[in-house]
């Protein structure tokens, strides 16, 4: 999360000795499948009641039911059945007054689950990885942004070097959401100066409580301090907890990032609900600062969060248990733009009102969320959404290129090892 940015070049070997089957039907998930899946929340919802449990509890007995991610294999949070269906459990867990889980563990959940099932090499370590990341006990991190890559995650130039069966990484990352309170982080590290950019890249999962790891906050226009930078210095990771081959690490983290937009975009919700509703419940508020100009905005705002809404619907109808394609790039693309345009309509309805802002005292909540927060603060926290999970002007040239089929921009850099490419 954070500000994490990608090349659209995706030329690493394949992983994955656990990827769940691919399939290519577009068919909305099978009646027997949706039964199924609602019968056993209902279940759990009624044996673990969101209003008297702890999150933790509730988590976990979903997590055990195959409940937490339905698409993934059995024994691993899921029942192996269309990822589309994670909205059924989604909206009887939140009407029972439960939280998402992706709420909760924003990176772990939609971005480190679906890596660590498609790339880990053990089930067991996986396994053991999964089930505190899905009850919020263990916050999960990613470590790809550097200062000196720009929007290039390919050009990072943190090392990771083999002693004994241990990889020592040294290297800053920046814009790490959630660092100072994660247990694991995803580590983008170079294992090869002399290969090209994108082929000498290897994925692990790093301890971020180990001796090595320091996070400073890095403080936002909020007055928050969700984001962070990382140095590691001499940091161990075993090669136990490397994901997929050494060298194949941008294919990995292809994975990340194509499931990154599609949880930060993908959220879906009643109709007129969502930012919008906050919209609508401003105009509703000041019928005196009502006019034609402004009501025209926002029918346009509504007719654009709609069909927002309906287009995230049918993804996740249609969805199967494959991994998210670049088609992701366009939810989050659209929802970050929107939510935008949304925020400064509310701050113009509000007029004087809006420069109300009197709080930046340095907050390190544990995960960002809008609950309890202003208006202001959420128009100030807006201006980030165009920026992490990939800007807006990545998000078009891999729609372009990997999704219309455009000509890419000329790389002079794709064939040359990383150590000859002039940086800085």
């Amino acid at each position: 999360m954070g500000t994490t940015f990608v090349s659209d070049r995706n030329d690493a070997v394949p992983g994955g000795v656990m990827s769940p089957p691919a399939t290519t039907t577009d068919s909305p998930p099978a009646t027997t499948d949706a039964a199924r899946v609602e019968e056993a929340t209902r279940a759990v919802v009624a044996a673990h009641d969101p209003r008297t449990v702890s999150r933790e509890e509730l988590f976990g007995a979903l997590y055990d039911a195959g409940l937490a991610w339905v698409h993934h294999p059995e024994g691993l949070g899921g029942l192996g059945v269309p990822r589309g269906l994670q909205a059924v459990i989604d909206g009887i867990v939140t009407d029972a007054g439960g939280d998402r889980m992706f709420a909760v563990n924003p990176i772990g959940y939609g971005m480190g689950a679906p890596t660590v099932v498609e790339y880990g090499r053990d089930r067991e370590q996986v396994a053991a990885w999964l089930r505190p990341m899905a009850t919020g006990e263990e916050i999960w991190c990613q470590l790809f942004s550097e200062p000196g890559a720009g929007s290039d995650v390919a050009g990072l130039a943190t090392s990771a070097v083999p002693d004994g069966d241990e990889w020592v990484v040294n290297g800053q990352k920046v814009w790490t959401t959630l660092a100072h309170i994660s247990r694991w982080g995803m580590l983008v590290a170079r294992t090869d100066p002399d290969q090209p950019k994108h082929r000498g890249l290897t994925y692990f999962v790093i301890d971020m409580e180990q001796p090595g790891v320091e996070v400073r906050p890095l403080r936002q226009i909020t007055g928050q301090a969700e984001f962070n930078e990382v140095y590691l210095n001499d940091a161990r990771v075993p090669d136990a907890h490397r994901l997929g081959e050494v060298g194949a690490g941008w294919r990995a983290a292809i994975t990340t990032l194509m499931n990154e937009r599609t949880a930060i975009g993908g959220v879906t919700g009643r109709r007129g609900s969502g930012v919008i509703a906050e919209a609508l419940g401003l105009w509703r508020a000041y019928p005196e600062r009502q006019t034609p100009v402004l009501r025209d905005r926002l029918a346009q705002l509504w007719t654009r969060a709609e069909t927002h809404r309906l287009t995230l619907a049918r993804a996740r109808r249609t969805a199967t248990v494959g991994q998210p394609g670049p088609e992701g790039s366009v939810s989050k693309l659209v929802g970050a733009e929107l939510n935008q345009e949304v925020y400064e309509f509310c701050m113009d309805l509000l007029g004087p009102e809006a420069l109300l802002y009197d709080d930046y005292t340095m907050s390190r909540d544990r995960v960002h969320t809008d609950s309890g927060s202003t208006l202001q603060q959420r128009f100030l926290r807006s201006r980030a959404n165009t920026i992490e999970g990939g800007t807006s002007e990545v998000m078009r040239n891999i729609l372009g290129e990997r999704v219309l089929g455009l000509p890419g921009a000329p790389r002079s850099d794709s064939d040359r090892p990383w150590k000859e490419v002039p940086r800085g």
